[in-house]
């Protein structure tokens, strides 16, 4: 079957992205490094205030905001649905997914819009503090399914897993209206706190699945990435378990796909999931083979993690059109 587009629902947040000197503020703050926590409002502007020290930069963020937007620069039709609050960070939001041509398909209430505190090391890696915010009042009323017509994927992040009745509600919809579902696990704690749910979803429900190799084990409970995919893959139609600097992995029934990983100069990990995820889909839209999908995954993700946040210049972006073209 061929694809026109996809349609995203997540967590809409605005990035708060900080550069740290040193590790030893996370473990003041209480954040152990590379994981994702959610914080409550008071916590989240604690943390914000420690971090002023450091400098910051804000950008529309949550993790399928970034794969609509990627996926969108490479031209595929890409459309969004999220909640936001009233406010100036849910306008800058908007706007923000208006600029990379995603349809934002918004709800709006009076809790302040979501914020994450992307912290980033000296190495590169991440470490999220979330506060949810409006995103958390995303509800299975908000999700009509007149919001699903005309949309032929249905791309879900793991982290809306803390939402179940929406995602309930959402692969519901998809489902009768013969839409594919694709969803990305987001992060190794997230699957670990949830995952008979996500056994259960994956295997009836979802049909492509992305995981990186610590979040495939949360899953599986195997430690080797490729018997990970292996299990991953006879629960739905495409697995993917990336595996860092060694690549990624892609099954599609009994054919396996090796990806060799683009040489990067690491400079902040964040969105490189969500751009590998970008890369991949738009190459299913564009009806590429499997190995071409992977190929323009490892490209986007290879660029982004050179930057610091989600979201590149355009200078990069035609850089990313000549070594995927």
């Amino acid at each position: 079957m061929a694809y026109k587009n996809i349609l995203g629902i997540g967590n809409a947040l605005v990035d708060i992205l900080t550069q740290i000197a040193d590790d030893n503020i996370l473990t003041q703050l209480n954040l152990p490094k590379g994981s994702m926590q959610h914080v409550d409002a008071a916590t989240s502007k604690h943390i914000g205030d420690t971090l002023k020290q450091y400098g910051s930069a804000m950008a529309a963020g949550g993790s399928t905001a970034n794969t609509m937007s990627g996926a969108a620069k490479l031209g595929v039709e890409a459309g969004y649905i999220g909640k936001v609050g009233k406010d100036e960070h849910g306008k800058f939001f908007e706007n923000e997914m208006l600029k990379t041509n995603v349809k934002p398909l918004m709800m709006t209430t009076e809790t302040p819009t979501g914020c994450a505190q992307a912290i980033i090391s000296k190495d590169g890696e991440r470490t999220f503090a979330t506060y949810l915010g409006a995103a958390l009042e995303l509800s299975p009323n908000d999700l009509k399914p007149e919001l699903f017509d005309g949309w032929d994927i249905l791309f879900v992040e793991g982290y809306l897993v803390f939402n179940r009745p929406v995602v309930d509600k959402a692969l519901e919809i998809a489902k009768a209206k013969g839409m594919k579902v694709a969803m990305d696990m987001a992060s190794y704690n997230v699957v670990e706190a949830n995952r008979e749910y996500l056994y259960d979803i994956i295997k009836n429900n979802i049909d492509i699945v992305f995981a990186n190799e610590e979040e495939a084990k949360a899953l599986t409970g195997l430690e080797d990435p490729e018997a990970a995919l292996h299990e991953i893959a006879k629960l739905c139609d495409i697995a993917v378990v990336k595996v860092g600097a060694k690549g990624a992995f892609v099954q599609h029934g009994d054919m396996i796909v090796k990806v060799d990983p683009i040489p990067a100069k690491v400079i902040d990990t964040t969105g490189a999931g969500d751009m590998w995820a970008a890369g991949f889909m738009a190459g299913l839209v564009r009806n590429e083979k499997l190995e071409k999908c992977a190929k323009m995954g490892a490209v986007l993700a290879a660029n982004i993690i050179e930057v610091i946040g989600a979201k590149m210049d355009e200078n990069r972006w035609k850089k990313i059109f000549f070594e995927i073209n």
